[in-house]
């Protein structure tokens, strides 16, 4: 449980990072209203739950390419997980969040693409450092 717990913290923080750095990365945030942190909570814990539970499929199925590009294909991998994110969140209507890549949804296009490779580059130089901050290592051998 608290694995999750930190998991959507730093998800949260990084795609406030992404929000803040990329320019087409859209997030419903304009005050400190307690609505908007719910907002983003909400958003974080869906990024966690899609790269918990899909991005490994994805990444496993993606192998053979993974190889042939030397790991490229991990930057569209994550780009796709930052879409699927962005359509299931918005999927949800009666919550009323606005998250956009790029314009997508509901437009589709060479931006939202751009824009999310740019975004996951973002979210996971930002994520993999608060990882290493915060979740503790075990030292072998001691």
């Amino acid at each position: 449980m608290l694995d999750l717990v930190v998991k959507v913290a730093v998800n949260a923080v990084a795609l406030l990072v992404a929000a803040n750095v990329v320019p087409e990365f859209k997030l419903a945030f304009q005050t400190n209203k307690p609505e908007d942190w719910l907002k983003i909570a909400v958003i974080a814990l869906v990024f966690a739950l899609v790269n918990s539970y899909i991005k490994p499929i994805v990444k496993t199925l993606a192998m053979p390419i993974g190889f042939l590009t030397m790991g490229l294909v991990a930057f569209v991998i994550n780009a796709a997980m930052l879409l699927g994110t962005a359509w299931l969140v918005n999927q949800a209507s009666s919550l009323n969040i606005g998250f956009t890549l790029g314009g997508y949804p509901p437009h589709w296009g060479y931006e939202a693409i751009g824009c999310a490779v740019v975004a996951a580059i973002v979210v996971s130089v930002v994520g993999t450092v608060l990882n290493i901050i915060l979740v503790p290592r075990k030292v072998v051998g001691i």
